[in-house]
C-alpha cells in the first residue's frame, strides 16, 4: 500500500502533529508499506523559513520518509489576513505541485488544522485515485470561534459548510480524542469515524534519561517545572507568569522553565520583566532530540490551556506522563480526566492562579507525593497510550477495510 500524508507542519519542525506524523510515516514503512509526505516549506513557529529551505518546490528524505514540500507564506502573526495567507498559500501550492510531484497512492490522509487544507486534499485524493482520510486533530471551527480566532458571520459560515463537505466527501474521518470523535458523531452519525488517538514513544520518553541539562537555565535552583512547547494564544501560558508571583515567595528554590516559541512569547517576556521575575526562564527551542531528556531531568510538568477547547489533548501531557513527570494541568474536559483517571497530577481549571500556584507549591514540597504521581503517570500511558501499539491498530484497520473505504 503507497500512503500519502498532506500536512502543513512536518519535521524538522517541533511540535505535537510533526512528531505524531512522522512516526506515523515511519511504522507504515517498517511494516513493508510505502509513504509520501505533502507538506510545506519548515517555518513553525518562528515564521521564518528554516535555512536551506525555500522557494516553491523541494524534494528530501527524512527518516526513510521521501517529504515533498511547497511554497508556504511564513508568518506567526496572530492578524487574520497573514494567519489566512498562512494557510491558503500552501492549500494553493499544495493542490498544484501536489497534482504534478505526488505519486499515485491508494490511501491520502489530509490533517486538520487548518481545516481548509481540506480544499486541496479532497481534489488531489481524486486526482490520484485514493481513498481519503481527514484527520481532525483539533475541532475546527469550533476551536478557532472559542479562542476569538473567528466570529459570528460569513467565515464562520463558510467554515461550517466546508467542515461539513470534507466530512461527507472523506472515506474516513479520525480524530485524536474521544470528544472530537463523539462531537463528530453526533452532528453527523452518517459517517464513519476512528479514533486515532495521539500518544507516546515510551522508549524514547522515559525517567531513565535524567540528566544536569536543565543546570544551565535553573540558575542554580534545585527545583525546576517545565514547560516546552508553543507560545501562543491557546496555551495561556500568562497564567504561568501570574502563579509566578506566588511561587517566588513560597517556593525559592524552584525554577520555571518555558522552553520553545510562537507568536505570543515576546508578550510574556516583557510582562515577565514588568513584573520582575527571577524564577522565569525564557529557553529558545530546542532540538526534538534533546525533549525526553529534559523532560526527565525536571521535577514538575506544566500543561496550561487557556480555556476549555473541546477535544483537545495536549500531546505534551503524555510525553510528560512517560518521562516519569508529576503533572499541573491547567485544562478541563478530556485532558483533565487523564490526569485523574491516572492520578499522575493535579488538575486546575484555567485562570485558577491560586490554585496553579498551589499545586505545584504540592509538588515542590512533597516528593514523595510527586514520586507516586510519576510512577502511576507512567504506568498508565504505557497501557492506554503507547504509540507503537495505536499506529500498529491503526494499520491493522487500515490493511483490513482499505477496500471498504
Amino acid at each position: 500500500m503507497h500512503l500519502c500524508i498532506q500536512t502543513q507542519y512536518y519535521l524538522p519542525e517541533i511540535g505535537a502533529p510533526q512528531a505524531r506524523l512522522s512516526e506515523l510515516a515511519q511504522h507504515f514503512i517498517a511494516n513493508g508499506h510505502s509513504v509520501t509526505v505533502l507538506t510545506a516549506m519548515p517555518n513553525y513557529p518562528t515564521g521564518k523559513i528554516f535555512r536551506g529551505y525555500g522557494g516553491l518546490y523541494r524534494s528530501e528524505v527524512i527518516d526513510g520518509v521521501k517529504v515533498i514540500r511547497t511554497y508556504v507564506f511564513p508568518s506567526k502573526s496572530v492578524r487574520k489576513i497573514p494567519r489566512l495567507w498562512n494557510y491558503f498559500s500552501f492549500v494553493l501550492s499544495s493542490f498544484f505541485i501536489g497534482a504534478i510531484a505526488l505519486p499515485r497512492c491508494d490511501v491520502m490522509i489530509t490533517e486538520s488544522p487548518p481545516l481548509f487544507l481540506g480544499l486541496s486534499g479532497f481534489i488531489l485524493s481524486k486526482v490520484k485515485r485514493a481513498k481519503w482520510i481527514f484527520n481532525v486533530s483539533d475541532l475546527w471551527p469550533e476551536s478557532a470561534v472559542n479562542l476569538g480566532i473567528i466570529g459570528d458571520g460569513l467565515a464562520l459560515d463558510v467554515s461550517k459548510w466546508l467542515e461539513a463537505s470534507f466530512y461527507g466527501q472523506a472515506s474516513l474521518v479520525t480524530g485524536q480524542s474521544h470528544e472530537i470523535v463523539n462531537n463528530i458523531e453526533q452532528r453527523f452519525p452518517e459517517i464513519e469515524t476512528y479514533r486515532l488517538s495521539n500518544g507516546v514513544d515510551v522508549i524514547k520518553f522515559n525517567p531513565n534519561k535524567k540528566s544536569d541539562i536543565l543546570s544551565q537555565w535553573s540558575k542554580g535552583k534545585k527545583l525546576t517545572a517545565v514547560y516546552a512547547g508553543l507560545h501562543g494564544i491557546a496555551q495561556g501560558l500568562d497564567q504561568i507568569l501570574k502563579a509566578a508571583i506566588t511561587l517566588e515567595k513560597s517556593t525559592p528554590d524552584l525554577q520555571i522553565i518555558l522552553i520553545g516559541d510562537g507568536a505570543e512569547k515576546g508578550a510574556l517576556m516583557a510582562m515577565a520583566e514588568e513584573l520582575k521575575l527571577s524564577n522565569i526562564s525564557f529557553v529558545d527551542p530546542q532540538q526534538r532530540e534533546l525533549i525526553p531528556e529534559i523532560l526527565a531531568s525536571a521535577n514538575i510538568a506544566l500543561i496550561p490551556l487557556k480555556q476549555y477547547i473541546p477535544g483537545a489533548v495536549p500531546s505534551k501531557l503524555y510525553e510528560a506522563m512517560a518521562s516519569g513527570l508529576p503533572v499541573v494541568l491547567i485544562a478541563e474536559g478530556e485532558p483533565a480526566d487523564i490526569v485523574k483517571m491516572a492520578k499522575c497530577g493535579y488538575v486546575v481549571r484555567p485562570d485558577h492562579i491560586e490554585g496553579i500556584a498551589k499545586a505545584v507549591e504540592s509538588l515542590a514540597m512533597n516528593k514523595e507525593l510527586g514520586k507516586i504521581m510519576a510512577e502511576t503517570g507512567r504506568n498508565s500511558v504505557i497501557k492506554s497510550y503507547d504509540r507503537n501499539n495505536i499506529l500498529n491498530d491503526f494499520m491493522t484497520f487500515i490493511e483490513m477495510n482499505q477496500k471498504d473505504l
